[in-house]
């Protein structure tokens, strides 16, 4: 955040429109469980070849994948609800 010296982490993720998934990393959720205030997930959702839209999420996972996961497959269209515009 500009003159506070606080560091935000920002994954961005990339769907088209209508994607039935976003999958997202093991270590990708353990920092955001870890440093809840400081991690977004940002959706950059693509409309058709010229368009998108960026959706905000802070606070998306709610628990640790199991121990030996690598990667979780999240529901596009679920995590696009509780997201919020760039703010």
């Amino acid at each position: 955040m500009p003159g506070t010296g606080k560091l935000r982490f920002i994954e961005v993720k990339g769907r088209i429109t209508g994607a039935p998934t976003i999958t997202v990393t093991r270590n990708e959720i353990l920092y955001s469980l870890n440093k809840p205030e400081d991690f977004i997930l940002a959706i950059v959702e693509f409309i058709d070849g010229d368009s998108h839209r960026v959706h905000y999420l802070r606070q998306p996972f709610q628990r640790e994948p199991d121990f030996g996961v690598t990667s979780v497959n999240y529901d596009f269209a679920e995590l696009l609800a509780r997201a919020k515009e760039p703010s």
